[in-house]
């Protein structure tokens, strides 16, 4: 049997490759979008995909079953729990509880196992080769290392209303009765890792075992004891706030992604036709080098999103592809960095990139404001926007600030031309990162805003100096 994992780093999600050497036969779970990786790895490994399939409506990134399906030739499986409203609108086999999809010798079993969402599947998968036990579960947003997917998606970006404290119980049950009944050495494979927002507090380890997690997962002692209600209050206290581009992301999964297919590399634009096209407003840059370099010149009008980090996640907080078709052109420093940063696009479906320029010269600029924390009382100023978290303005906040989290500010301008009255924003988060990021955003919506000089670990220095 072969069992590939392939992270991506920038969303913390996996996906699987699984394959018969003996039958040549592979399926895919939960793809991304940018397809060609699991065509190559199937040819390396001299096995066809005959089967694609993913454990459920993903919030996060814009599924590739489709569009991998496609690509390959091969047989879509999606669920069929979902019920009236998160079935799959698109044409596809559908999986229900203890169906099988045969490998040769490899056999995977579906799995429901509510609660993340009503539709979300388990993969248990047997090496027939080997054993007739199974040995590994494909979890998905069910059960990572050490927490559980959040139940509370569907109130907040899937349009539901009240519907956290049943998924809460039904994910009970699926712990309750599908997974602790499973054998202690089966390894387990979730479908995302640290950094996640798919969980509160998802652990960095790529695997774990049925095993250890009924032994030390802090839900255990609640499934053990029957303690449902306990349970349901821990697992809903303290979940982060959704991204408000996860609605979208839910959406699109469901009604099926636009089929991209094969790809023409990205076209290298000079800076005297990217400067037009922002002159018209045909184009919307997106600057992909550090804040620092943006800080000290920031092209007019540009959204900023840094090559370094998170910058699927960080995109879908800029631009909203519903909203606007204005295509990107990609500030990058090469073709593959730009190629690169596409498929980074591709994952929250941002398609529409028009090419790239390499430098700034030539573009109109302008220094982005900023304010010292010991200038920032005498600074005028009609709102000091904290973007960080609702735990982490919690924990400690510059006085006088209002919290939204950084993901969620373009989806709710109408509140904060409530709270500022077209007045002049203070931006921070923790770092700065954050703040640089939405504070571009912010001004190619029409606000004018100034960032906190270091945010909060800035300002709390200083005030701890005084």
């Amino acid at each position: 049997m072969i069992l590939e994992r392939l992270y991506d780093t920038d969303l913390a999600q996996a996906s699987y490759l699984l394959a018969s050497a003996a039958a040549r036969r592979a399926i895919v779970v939960d793809p991304r979008r940018d397809v060609q990786v699991y065509l190559d790895l199937a040819a390396a490994h001299g096995v066809q995909i005959t089967d694609v399939t993913e454990t459920h409506l993903h919030a996060d990134y814009l599924s590739g079953s489709r569009e991998l399906a496609e690509a390959a030739g091969a047989a879509l499986h999606v669920s069929g729990h979902g019920g009236a409203d998160w079935s799959y609108g698109y044409d596809a086999q559908l999986l229900r509880d203890g169906d099988e999809i045969e490998l040769g010798e490899v056999r995977v079993r579906v799995l429901a196992t509510p609660g993340h969402t009503p539709e979300h599947l388990s993969f248990l998968i047997t090496d027939g080769g080997m054993t007739d036990q199974p040995g590994y579960l494909l979890s998905g947003d069910f059960v990572f290392a050490g927490d559980l997917g959040r139940p509370d998606l569907l109130d907040e970006v899937g349009g539901g209303e009240d519907t956290r404290e049943d998924s809460a119980r039904a994910m009970f049950a699926s712990l309750r009765d599908r997974f602790v009944t499973l054998p202690d050495h089966v390894l387990v494979l979730p479908g995302h890792g640290a950094g996640s927002a798919c969980g509160k507090s998802l652990g960095a380890v790529p695997a774990t075992t049925v095993g250890y997690e009924k032994r030390v997962a802090w839900w255990a002692p609640f499934v053990e004891s029957g303690d449902e209600a306990g349970f349901i209050d821990r697992l809903l206290h303290g979940q982060p706030e959704a991204h408000a581009y996860f609605a979208r992301m839910k959406r699109q999964n469901r009604d099926g992604p636009a089929l991209r297919g094969p790809a023409e590399p990205l076209a290298e634009l000079s800076p005297a036709d990217v400067a037009a096209q922002l002159a018209d407003g045909s184009a919307v840059l997106l600057d992909t080098r550090e804040l620092a370099d943006v800080r000290r010149r920031s092209v007019s009008g540009a959204l900023t999103v840094p090559a370094s980090s998170k910058r699927s996640t960080f995109a879908a907080w800029s631009y909203d592809p519903e909203r606007e078709d204005t295509p990107l052109i990609l500030l990058a420093r090469d073709a593959e960095q730009a190629e690169e940063l596409r498929d980074n696009l591709l994952r929250v479906g941002i398609d529409e990139v028009a090419g790239y320029v390499t430098t700034t010269e030539g573009l109109r600029s302008f220094t982005p404001e900023t304010v010292a924390p010991a200038d920032l009382a005498a600074y005028e100023h009609d709102l000091l926007l904290d973007v960080r978290g609702r735990e982490e303005h919690a924990l400690g906040a510059v006085p006088g600030s209002a919290q939204l989290h950084a993901g969620r500010a373009l989806w709710e301008l109408e509140q904060l031309e409530a709270l500022h009255e077209g007045g002049r924003i203070v931006v921070y988060c923790q770092s700065g990162l954050r703040a640089g990021i939405i504070s571009a955003a912010l001004r190619r919506a029409g606000c004018e805003v100034a960032e906190l000089e270091g945010s909060y670990a800035g300002w709390s220095q200083w005030a701890a100096a005084r």
